[in-house]
């Protein structure tokens, strides 16, 4: 079961550049969250400091009753047991087999037997499909297999929190279409609580519970998948549905005069486009804390774009989510 992490007033700064400040939000237990932003907006610097490899200005990560950014190296070594981390390109080690890379954590933390780590590398290669592929080398593998084994190498400790940096970085939209659905599927395995740092707008609009989004060296916002989906902050609005009309520019973010000739223009930023049915786990499986389809906006008395909720069979889910359970007490929990 996923572990529950609050982020209060977090600020990090390289010298005299800021990256970003104040940030505070909380990564509810066994939710998957996604973490938004433009490039260079420091979402691999959150990650970094999430983990501890990175100490923060200032601010707090409760978890646990436990203070990671202001503790001792003993506790903070304690509570890193507590995470796996998929890097970006998987930061395989090229000599080792797949095997041996994903057994690298237990032999290095743990006191256990050969014969007890292959029964757990296997149950994990098992569980992101690469049973058959223990012998082969990173090099001799795709990237999108890669990815998988890094992915199997962060499980192997049964982690609590699973932090995923960009793992859709560098492949094609249908690998990252099965490796969502595997990120999906090892949440309501392992209830472990997710944080996925992305620039995939599909990735964002149908896997997580919960979207964050960086901007302008602050957390414009963060909170459930519908909230920001239905949002009409502007940079929201741009990010999420890929949009050039709004705050985000090629560089980092446009000037006073661009948003000013926009208005003059009088430039639409075109209608909300309907919200899809979040992404269910294969099987008979359900994730314990996913939510209702229209929960939130119910709940706040949003009317979603027309058109929401129905997927690519034209089934409405409002109308009956496939194995979801039908009501929530309170959004996050399964009723």
């Amino acid at each position: 079961m996923g572990v529950e992490v609050v982020v209060e007033g977090l600020t990090k700064s390289f010298g005299r550049e800021v990256v970003w400040e104040d940030v505070t939000l909380t990564l509810p237990a066994g939710e998957i969250s996604v973490l938004l932003g433009p490039s260079g907006t420091g979402k691999s610097v959150f990650l970094k400091t999430l983990v501890g490899l990175l100490r923060p200005d200032r601010g707090h990560i409760w978890i646990g009753g436990h203070d990671l950014a202001n503790c001792r190296e003993s506790t903070l070594y304690e509570l890193r047991r507590l995470f796996g981390v998929l890097f970006q390109d998987g930061a395989l080690f090229g000599s080792l087999s797949l095997y041996d890379n994903v057994a690298f954590p237990l032999r290095e933390h743990t006191r256990k037997r050969e014969s007890e780590i292959r029964r757990i590398v296997m149950e994990k290669m098992e569980l992101v499909g690469l049973t058959g592929a223990e012998a082969k080398l990173p090099g001799e593998i795709s990237g999108g297999m890669r990815k998988r084994a890094g992915l199997a190498r962060a499980l192997v400790l049964d982690p609590q929190i699973v932090l995923c940096d960009e793992p859709d970085s560098g492949l094609d939209p249908v690998r990252t279409a099965y490796l969502n659905q595997l990120i999906v599927d090892l949440n309501a395995e392992t209830e472990a609580t997710f944080l996925i740092v992305t620039h995939d707008i599909n990735t964002a609009r149908t896997v997580p519970d919960d979207i964050g989004l960086l901007f302008r060296r602050e957390l414009v916002m963060f909170g459930p998948r519908e909230m920001l989906l239905s949002s009409d902050e502007p940079v929201v609005r741009q990010f999420l549905n890929a949009r050039r009309h709004g705050p985000i520019g090629m560089s980092e973010e446009k000037d006073v005069s661009e948003l000013e000739a926009e208005a003059r223009m009088g430039q639409d930023p075109g209608v909300l486009p309907p919200i899809p049915p979040q992404l269910m786990p294969t099987g008979d499986r359900v994730r314990r804390t996913q939510r209702a389809p229209g929960s939130w906006l119910s709940a706040n008395g949003v009317t979603p774009p027309p058109g929401s909720f129905v997927d690519e069979h034209g089934r409405d889910w409002l109308s009956g989510p496939p194995r979801l359970a039908a009501s929530h007490d309170e959004p996050g929990q399964a009723g």
